[in-house]
Formats: C-alpha cells, sequence, structure tokens
C-alpha cells in the first residue's frame, strides 16, 4: 500500500484566502518531504468551505516548492470549462509537471457550481456532459482537426493552419497521449467509477463512505474492464479516508472529537448532505436514522482514527474487506494545533503504511 493526500481544501466560510492557500501550500511542501506518493486539490467555484477555485494554478506552484510528490487536480469539474480551454491549461500544466501530473475529472457536485454554469443535476445532463467533454479533449490532443466543434454546452473553431506563419493548435500534454486519467466515485455502484474500468482510468473512492459501499466500488470498475475486454487493476485503485493518529486511541479519539475533523464534518458535512439528499452515503446500515449520523458515529465506522497499531489493524481491516487497494489517500483537514497534525502525518508515512507493505491484492 502507498500513501497520498486529497484535499478539497476544508476552511471555515470567512477564513482568510490568502493564508488558507499559503497553509495548503505548506502541507504538500510537508508531505513531499514525508515521502507522500501524491496529493489531489480539489475544486470549487461557490463552495465557501471549498476555496480553491484554480487547482491547476495551486498546482504550479507546488511544483515550484516540492521535489518528488505527484500533483493532481481533485478533481477538474469538466461542466466548468470549455474543452478547448481546458485541453490547453491540462496540456501546458503537464509540461510544468514533467510527468508529476496526474488528470482527475469529474462531473462535479456542488449545487452552487451547476446552477453558475446552467446544469440541473436533477437530469444527470453534468455526466454526459463531463463524458462528452474528456472525449473531445482527448480527441484534440490526439487529431486537433480544423473545423467547427458544436454541443450544447460549446462552440469553438479549430483553424485551419498557416505553416508560413505557425497558426494552428499546438498544444499537447507532455506525457503522451495523455497524462494519466482519473475519476472519483461516492455513490454505491457509481456509474462515474464504470467508466473507470472500461478505459483503465485510475478509480478513487471518496471519503465519506463506510466500507461496505467502498466495496462496491471496485465491483463496478471490475464490471467496466470486462465489458471493455480490459483486467481490472487493483493497484491503481485509491480509496481516500480521514485518518488521525495519536499516542493512545483514548487521545486519539478525543482530539479527533473536539478538532477540525469534527468540525469539519459537523459543521459542513452533515449540514450539507442532507441538502443535497446525500446523507444516507455515510450510512453502515441503510435502515439507520439519520440522526444516528453523528461524529461520535464517524470515528467509529468511517473515519481511521487511533494509536499507531489501531489505525495499522483498521487500514488492514478494510484492505481485507474490500479486496485490496493500492493507494491511500488521507484527507486533508487545517492541521490544527499544527504539531498534532504533522505528528499524525508523519507517523502514517513513517510507522504505519510499513506495516502494511505485505499486503497482497486479490
Amino acid at each position: 500500500m502507498e500513501l497520498g493526500y486529497f484535499t478539497m481544501p476544508l476552511h471555515p466560510p470567512g477564513s482568510n484566502l490568502t493564508q488558507t492557500l499559503e497553509d495548503d501550500l505548506e502541507q504538500i511542501v510537508t508531505l513531499d518531504r514525508l515521502g507522500y506518493k501524491e496529493a489531489w486539490i480539489g475544486e470549487h467555484f461557490t463552495a465557501k468551505w471549498e476555496n480553491i477555485p484554480a487547482p491547476d494554478l495551486f498546482i504550479a506552484h507546488a511544483l515550484g516548492l516540492t521535489k518528488d510528490i505527484v500533483l493532481g487536480t481533485g478533481v477538474t469539474c469538466m461542466p466548468n470549462h470549455n474543452p478547448f480551454m481546458i485541453a490547453h491549461r491540462i496540456a501546458q500544466l503537464d509540461h510544468m509537471a514533467k510527468g508529476r501530473f496526474q488528470w482527475g475529472v469529474g462531473s462535479g457536485g456542488f449545487s452552487g457550481d451547476f446552477e453558475v454554469f446552467g446544469f440541473d443535476p436533477a437530469t444527470g445532463e453534468q455526466r454526459a456532459m463531463m463524458r462528452d467533454a474528456l472525449d473531445l479533449v482527448l480527441q484534440i490532443w490526439n487529431d486537433p482537426k480544423p473545423g467547427l466543434y458544436e454541443h450544447k454546452y460549446w462552440s469553438f473553431t479549430i483553424p485551419e493552419p498557416v505553416d508560413e506563419i505557425g497558426l494552428g493548435f499546438h498544444v499537447k500534454p507532455y506525457q503522451l497521449p495523455h497524462p494519466p486519467i482519473g475519476v472519483a466515485g461516492v455513490s454505491e455502484r457509481s456509474e462515474t467509477l464504470d467508466l473507470a474500468g472500461r478505459r483503465g482510468y485510475i478509480p478513487m473512492s471518496i471519503n465519506i463512505v463506510p466500507t461496505r459501499v467502498v466495496k462496491t466500488h471496485w465491483d463496478v470498475v471490475e464490471q467496466g474492464a470486462e465489458s471493455a475486454g480490459r483486467k481490472a487493476d487493483r493497484s491503481i485503485w485509491r480509496v481516500a479516508r480521514d485518518v488521525y493518529i495519536s499516542d493512545t486511541s483514548a487521545q486519539a479519539r478525543k482530539e479527533a472529537l473536539e478538532g477540525v475533523m469534527k468540525r469539519d464534518f459537523q459543521d459542513y458535512f452533515l449540514r450539507s448532505l442532507p441538502m443535497l439528499k446525500m446523507l444516507s452515503l455515510m450510512k453502515q446500515d441503510p435502515d439507520m436514522a439519520d440522526s444516528d449520523i453523528t461524529p461520535e458515529y464517524l470515528v467509529d465506522n468511517i473515519w481511521v482514527v487511533g494509536s499507531p497499531d489501531e489505525v495499522a489493524e483498521k487500514l488492514s481491516d478494510m484492505h481485507e474487506e474490500v479486496g485490496g487497494f493500492g493507494v491511500l489517500l488521507a484527507m486533508g483537514h487545517e492541521w490544527q494545533p499544527r504539531e498534532r497534525w504533522l505528528n499524525s502525518m508523519t507517523v502514517l508515512a513513517e510507522e504505519v503504511i510499513p506495516k502494511l507493505s505485505g499486503l497482497g491484492l486479490t
């Protein structure tokens, strides 16, 4: 099992954007020093809690401050972008990263962003748009035929090349035919992950669901792969989890339930998910009452919290229950107090993950 990071990020409304960007960059620099394999950075326009609207700009800055960590968009929400423009931005970023880049793509999930760009999420049109836009970007990179490209959500023209003055489409990625593509799934039997299986993309399971739902994610990846005549590779599967480690299990639980993990879930997720009719995703038992989903429930059933030995055991049990995965993505939170969080991220990398090196993939 390898170790990565996924940050939305999470900052309370009213936070100073200049400071939070600086803090988030400092986290990435620290994780690079600790040997984390990768970090994915989210994109939102209208979510005050998740306050990075341009992960590509954030990544471009982080590239110059780090040496080894691979950076990725987590994810580029395709309904927010014109495919012609995003084809250029992602290709340029891939060159700047010289291979230290992975392109996460998705259809988005935040109602405010959908409203900005005219999508009705009840219709599911955002998912169709995402696939159409992704396919078009890949087509342009491979064979940028001149002409008019029209769709319900975009219209642009690739001009005829004029070789004498160097006019024409010319920006292709550094990694050919394209950087590694990742797609994230959250709901049970997520259809997005079928796409990962069909095309060999990196499947990512998001942090808010219990293991019973995570297990269905791989079932869908395998089915998608089989339908396309491919063999699914568990080693590329990423599973995200909120992880917190302290010296003892009791201390870790207390600090998690009094700190930023509780704050972020109690004040954000447990308020926003019911409005999106997504609270049921968190239920270990589908018949449990909504009122039973509390921080105490989360620390016992979804978060991975405890002493180094307990966290290693919980991760090993989860790995076995889902049949194995390749990369654990520790979720990002504000490192407050910094010393405790730095200790947690350090122990995870230097003590816990090495204990799991012998885990196999079924």
